[in-house]
């Protein structure tokens, strides 16, 4: 557990963190959108100061997820340089004429993926009841489902989106049952934010294999 503060000054530093994910997850999505390599540095931020928040609401897996965030981050941020590179590589030579890269989303990914999710979703509840989470059936389905979520976007499947409409959903449902009005908050922008990223990668993105 991380270290808290006594009394009300315990309850500021929760609610300041809260914002500060609130507003730093707005700076993501919207950069995520965009496909700019920065929003993984600030997602690195958004991930440590989520961590907290769900670490006070005994939302381990949760938690858990967020610390995944910060890691991914790195390798994140290495897969989008790589992909802009191959991308400058077709518009030079006239074979494209967007910025967003995409990968095509292959249906033996698809499968080991669903299998990921209904296994890891099942083990991580009973972990997760067993350690006394708060919201355990919730949380488990979240962060599997996230961090599925997560690594189609360091591969740049559209498909991504999809996965976050409903992680996103699913979030704000246990954010509002845990009393993280903010998070709520946060959440039903990423939603709504994803509905309009995959729309907007769809049209505009190009693959570059």
């Amino acid at each position: 557990m991380l270290p808290l503060l006594g009394g009300s000054t315990s309850m500021d530093i929760i609610s300041l963190i809260e914002q500060f994910a609130f507003y730093t997850g707005i700076i993501y999505v919207i950069l995520e959108i965009g496909q700019k390599n920065l929003m993984w540095v600030v997602g690195i931020l958004t991930g440590a100061a989520c961590a907290y928040s769900f670490a006070v609401q005994h939302l381990y897996a949760s938690m858990g997820l967020n610390i995944y965030y910060v890691f991914v981050s790195v390798w994140g941020l290495y897969q989008w340089r790589k992909d802009k590179d191959r991308m400058k590589e077709n518009l030079s030579e006239g074979k494209a004429d967007a910025s967003i890269h995409l990968e095509k989303l292959s249906a033996k990914t698809a499968l080991v993926s669903l299998g990921i999710f209904v296994v890891g979703s099942a083990l991580l509840v009973l972990l997760l009841k067993a350690i006394g989470d708060s919201e355990s059936v919730l949380d488990a389905v979240v962060a599997v489902m996230s961090a599925i979520g997560t690594w189609w976007l360091a591969k740049s499947y559209p498909e991504q989106w999809l996965v976050w409409i409903v992680a996103d959903i699913l979030s704000t449902v246990m954010c509002l049952a845990a009393g993280l009005n903010w998070m709520a908050l946060l959440y039903v922008a990423y939603a709504a934010s994803a509905v309009y990223g995959y729309i907007h990668w769809k049209k505009k993105g190009v693959y570059v294999s």
